[in-house]
C-alpha cells in the first residue's frame, strides 16, 4: 500500500487509488446510512477490518453493523478498502461499519467475600444440554473457533489489564476452610465474654437518706478561690505488675449541706525507670472543723515532699527488704509532717485537735521484679486484701504498731530495789509541778506494714468513710468481690461507680486506692 499523497502506477495502482480519493471533498457520499458515516468512522472501519483476523471476525459482529454490499456505480468511489482476505485470495467479507461502543458502565460496588464456586464438570461430547446451560452461540458467551494461521502482518491484541488487588481487605477469593461449595464462609465466633455483675446504687436494708448526686456547692470566697475543693478526684496508673486506681468522693451529707470535701488524695511518681517510686497519700481533716480540708491538704503536701526527697533511698530499702530501716525512716517522715501541721495550727491560733488530720500512705515500687507493698500512716481507716475470693482485714493493730513504752505513757512505776514505793498513795491529789510542762494528749500510734503481693491479689487502702461500711455491711464487701474478683482492674469510671455504692447510715467522704496484681 502506498503512503498518503503518493500515487502508485503498479498493478495495484487502480486499487490503491481509493486512499487518495478518501480525503477528496469533491466526491459525493454514497447516501445516508443508519450508522454514523464520517471520515473518522471510515478510518476506524478500515483499520479494524485490517487488524481483525478470521478468528476475531465473529467476535466483532456484536459491535459492528452488517451493511449489505452495494453494486459499484461507474465513476463513483465507493469508499471501501480491500481487506487482507481479498488480497490473499480468500472469500470476501461483508462490509462492516463500526458503531461507537457505548460508554463503559460504572464499576459495581465491591461484593462481599464469597468462596469461589468450582467450575461445572465438562459435558461429554454429544450429550444433551442441560436446561440451565447456555448454548454455545449465546450472545453472552463468546464463541470459540479452531485456531488457524494468522494473516500476514497480524499483531495479536494486548491482553486486557488485570485489576489491581485490593490491599485493604483480605483475599476474598480464598474459600473459608469450613465452607463447602456454594456456601458462604463461616465466620468463627469469639468466645462469649464473662458478663460483669451490675452496678447497684446502694446495699443494705433500704436506700440512704440523702440523694445520690451532689445537691449544694460549698460557699466560695472571691479572694481565696484556690481554697475550693472539687467534689470528686479520680486517678490511675500502671507500673510493673501492678495497676493502680484511686478516687476521693465527697460524702452524701457534705453534698447535701454544701460542705467541702474533708478528704484529700495525692498520687505522685518520683524518679524514672525501675528505680521510680509511686506514692499514694490520703488524709482526712477533723470533723466539724472549719479548716479541715486545708489541714488534710497540708498533710498530703508535706508527706509528699518528705518522701520525694528520700525516694531513692526508700526504693532501695524496699527492694532490699530492709523492714527495720523502712519503719524507722517512715516514722520520722510522718512525725515531721504532722509536726508541721501542729505548728501551722499554732500560727493560726487554733488548738492542735482543731487543725489535724489522719494520714495513710502506700508506697509502690515501679520495678516489675519487686512485689513488696509498704503501708504506713497515723489515724483511722482500713487496709484490706482480696485474695482467693475473700477479703482479709490486714490493718496493723495498735499493739503491733506501738514500740517500746514511753515514760509517762504505759511505763512501769518507779520503785526502790527493795520494792518500796517512792511515794505513798494517801489519796491526796498532787498538784502539777510548776517546773514541768503539762503532759500532751496521747497521739495516734504509727502504723506500718510491709507485705509481699501475690499474682491475682487486690490491695485496698481507704479512709474511715469506706472502711467502716466495709466492716459493718457484709453485702458491700460481697458486691465488691463479685465486681473485682477474676475480672482484672476496672476502668476509672467503673472503679468510681464501685466505690460509690452507698450504705444507709454511712455518709462520710470516701477515699480509696486499690492495686491489682497481674
Amino acid at each position: 500500500m502506498s503512503q498518503q499523497g503518493e500515487r502508485n502506477s503498479g498493478r495495484h495502482g487502480q486499487g490503491d487509488d481509493w486512499w487518495g480519493q478518501l480525503y477528496d471533498d469533491s466526491t459525493d457520499d454514497t447516501g445516508p446510512t443508519p450508522a454514523p458515516d464520517t471520515l473518522d468512522d471510515r478510518f476506524a472501519s478500515a483499520s479494524g477490518t485490517v487488524s481483525a483476523g478470521p478468528e476475531r471476525a465473529d467476535e466483532q459482529a456484536p459491535v459492528a453493523e452488517q451493511v449489505p454490499e452495494r453494486a459499484p456505480v461507474p465513476g463513483q468511489v465507493t469508499g471501501r478498502a480491500p481487506v487482507p482476505e481479498q488480497v490473499a485470495g480468500r472469500a470476501p467479507v461483508p462490509e462492516q461499519r463500526m458503531v461507537p461502543p457505548p460508554p463503559p458502565p460504572p464499576p459495581p460496588p465491591p461484593a462481599p467475600a464469597r468462596p469461589v464456586d468450582p467450575p461445572p464438570p465438562a459435558r461429554p461430547v454429544g450429550a444433551p444440554r442441560a436446561p440451565w446451560e447456555p448454548p454455545a452461540h449465546a450472545p453472552g458467551r463468546p464463541q470459540s473457533f479452531p485456531p488457524g494461521p494468522p494473516p500476514p502482518g497480524h499483531r495479536p491484541p494486548p491482553p486486557p489489564p488485570a485489576a489491581a488487588p485490593d490491599l485493604r481487605a483480605p483475599d476474598a477469593d480464598a474459600p473459608a476452610p469450613d465452607a463447602g461449595p456454594g456456601e458462604d464462609a463461616v465466620v468463627a465466633e469469639e468466645p462469649e465474654a464473662r458478663p460483669e455483675p451490675p452496678v447497684v446504687p446502694y446495699v443494705g436494708d433500704g436506700p440512704p437518706t440523702y440523694d445520690a448526686e451532689p445537691t449544694a456547692l460549698p460557699a466560695a470566697d472571691p479572694d481565696t478561690l484556690d481554697d475550693l475543693v472539687a467534689d470528686t478526684v479520680l486517678d490511675g496508673a500502671r507500673y510493673g505488675t501492678s495497676t493502680l486506681r484511686a478516687v476521693s468522693v465527697r460524702g452524701d451529707s457534705a453534698r447535701y449541706r454544701g460542705e467541702p470535701r474533708r478528704d484529700c488524695l495525692l498520687t505522685a511518681r518520683f524518679g524514672t525507670g525501675p528505680g521510680a517510686l509511686i506514692l499514694v497519700a490520703m488524709a482526712t481533716g477533723a470533723r466539724a472543723a472549719p479548716g479541715a480540708h486545708r489541714a488534710a491538704a497540708e498533710a498530703c503536701d508535706w508527706i509528699g515532699r518528705a518522701v520525694g526527697r528520700s525516694h531513692a533511698r526508700l526504693a532501695e530499702d524496699i527492694r532490699a527488704a530492709h523492714r527495720g530501716d523502712l519503719k524507722s525512716g517512715l516514722h520520722r517522715l510522718t512525725d515531721r509532717s504532722l509536726g508541721r501541721l501542729r505548728a501551722s495550727a499554732a500560727e493560726q491560733g487554733l488548738e492542735p485537735e482543731e487543725y489535724t488530720a489522719s494520714l495513710r500512705c502506700l508506697l509502690l515500687p515501679a520495678d516489675p521484679g519487686c512485689r513488696t507493698r509498704v503501708f504506713f500512716g497515723v489515724g483511722g481507716g482500713g487496709l484490706f486484701r482480696l485474695r482467693d475470693g475473700e477479703w482479709q482485714d490486714i490493718e496493723p493493730q495498735v499493739s503491733e504498731a506501738s514500740g517500746a513504752p514511753v515514760v509517762g505513757y504505759g511505763s512501769p512505776k518507779p520503785e526502790t530495789p527493795d520494792g518500796d514505793r517512792l511515794t505513798m498513795d494517801l489519796g491526796i491529789t498532787t498538784p502539777p509541778s510548776p517546773y514541768e510542762p503539762a503532759p500532751e494528749q496521747p497521739r495516734d500510734p504509727f502504723r506500718f506494714r510491709a507485705s509481699v503481693a501475690r499474682p491475682g491479689d487486690t490491695l485496698l487502702l481507704c479512709t474511715a468513710g469506706l472502711a467502716e461500711p466495709l466492716r459493718g455491711e457484709p453485702e458491700l464487701s460481697g458486691h465488691l468481690t463479685r465486681r473485682w474478683e477474676g475480672s482484672g482492674p476496672p476502668g476509672l469510671a467503673a472503679f468510681l461507680a464501685d466505690t460509690q455504692v452507698r450504705v444507709k447510715g454511712y455518709a462520710d467522704d470516701r477515699t480509696a486506692a486499690a492495686v491489682w496484681e497481674a
